[in-house]
């Protein structure tokens, strides 16, 4: 580890990190390296073939916020096509390495991702104050066939255990398919933390509430709130296609987990240490930190990822 941590410091940083207790659940404070350690395969399915990611848009969300999500996974499947940026980081490249995952597991499979259907609930059909069940329903509103359900819930919609445990999380529900056999899709919550916690959950681009207080970064597209639902988003989805049922790749206890980005909590370039989110890529014109370029012109910051072919926490910068 890059700086010395006293065992009182210690201490705290372990009460208050617990980092993905879940199926897949994106823990408050992401401010603590941890050592990586071997994530076991545990012989369960994990998902592949083309799978479409319908985002389900839950209370007031502007255009340009839906837009710096849904580029985001359009990124994750396409490179930038300026020529410019063929030697840069990019997040299709960063995703690539869950593609590993597939290989160890002697999977022959490969995995897809689209931007399927966007619903839009901006009216708050189930209130402001959300029970899991109730995100559950809320997933059940996209297709449920090869498919990724993600539901994102405005600043003002407060989730059972939001900014108390997690930032979001992942898991599986049964298919309400009429007229055919059950089975089990995948879907993910996030929630806006701008306006109820972002020193929890949009670190580093806000003073983080315990630890180290090292100054906050710029977003890259200019919005605490929805930068940091990018860096949950896109942990919960790499725990989504390499456990998504909860028994593929985790290390530690089924019930919590740690994944294939929650094993890497507070990594996002090399250099990393407990309050300082590593040496990343500065825009000029700006001033914000970032490390994958995507769609549209876009920039994001991603956390780092589990390399299982090198049994270390990878970044791309």
């Amino acid at each position: 580890m890059a700086s010395f941590i006293t065992p009182t410091i210690l201490k705290i940083f372990l009460i208050i990190s617990l980092f993905q207790i879940c199926l897949g659940v994106r823990k408050l404070s992401e401010v603590v390296e941890e050592q990586p350690q071997l994530l076991k395969y545990h012989n369960g399915p994990l998902l592949s073939g083309p799978i479409t990611v319908n985002l389900i848009w839950y209370g007031k969300f502007k255009p340009s916020e839906r837009a710096i999500i849904s580029d985001f996974v359009t990124s994750l499947s396409s490179n930038p096509s300026s020529t410019s940026l063929k030697t840069q980081p990019t997040v299709a490249q960063w995703w690539r390495t869950t593609d590993k995952y597939y290989h160890f597991a002697s999977k022959k499979s490969s995995l897809s991702l689209s931007l399927g259907k966007q619903i839009l609930d901006e009216h708050y059909s189930l209130g402001k104050s959300l029970k899991k069940k109730q995100i559950v329903e809320l997933a059940s509103k996209g297709d449920q066939k090869y498919a990724i359900n993600v539901v994102l819930t405005a600043s003002d919609v407060a989730v059972e255990g939001f900014c108390m445990s997690r930032c979001g999380t992942h898991g599986s529900a049964l298919s309400s398919t009429k007229g055919k056999r059950s089975s089990k899709f995948a879907y993910i919550w996030v929630g806006n933390a701008q306006t109820q916690c972002p020193g929890q959950c949009a670190w580093p681009f806000h003073q983080p509430i315990y630890g180290p207080q090292s100054p906050p970064l710029i977003a890259p597209n200019n919005n605490v709130g929805v930068d940091g639902m990018v860096i949950n988003l896109a942990s919960l989805f790499a725990g989504t296609v390499t456990n998504p049922f909860g028994n593929g790749y985790y290390q530690g206890p089924a019930e919590a987990p740690l994944e294939a980005s929650s094993a890497c909590p507070g990594i996002y370039g090399k250099g990393a240490y407990p309050g300082y989110a590593g040496n990343l890529l500065v825009d000029p014109s700006t001033g914000a930190s970032y490390n994958a370029h995507g769609e549209n012109g876009r920039k994001y910051l991603l956390p780092a990822l589990y390399d299982p072919a090198t049994s270390s926490c990878s970044t791309l910068v």
